[in-house]
């Protein structure tokens, strides 16, 4: 799969409405068919950052995504509401799914 996180640092006056501002592109890639995850979360140290995490199920589904009209229109619109490029890290890694952390294993887990 291909996995991705990206920090989104936003301009402190937008921080609280970024999951109104990108709830129409959230919505369209994770109903694309390639789409694993696409999961944002706020930075507890610093409100004005989230933290894109998304999975694709493989590199046509990823250049699907990137093909995407909402990617491109996401591309146009959402840099109005940023401080700063996101940063990113890409990387292509042999699973599908999450691993279990072995080193905090809950017992009787089911």
């Amino acid at each position: 799969m291909i996995f991705i996180t990206a920090k989104f640092r936003v301009k402190p006056e937008h921080a609280d409405q970024w999951p109104e501002i990108t709830a129409a592109f959230t919505q369209a890639t994770r109903a694309e068919p390639g789409c694993l995850w696409f999961d944002w979360s706020r930075s507890v140290d610093d409100p004005a950052e989230y933290v894109l995490v998304e999975a694709f199920r493989d590199d046509k589904a990823g250049a699907a995504h990137v093909g995407s009209e909402h990617f491109r229109t996401a591309c146009e619109s959402l840099p109005a509401f940023l401080g700063e490029t996101p940063r990113i890290v890409n990387t292509t890694i042999p699973q599908d799914d999450w691993s279990l952390l072995g080193e905090m294993t809950v017992p009787d887990q089911e």
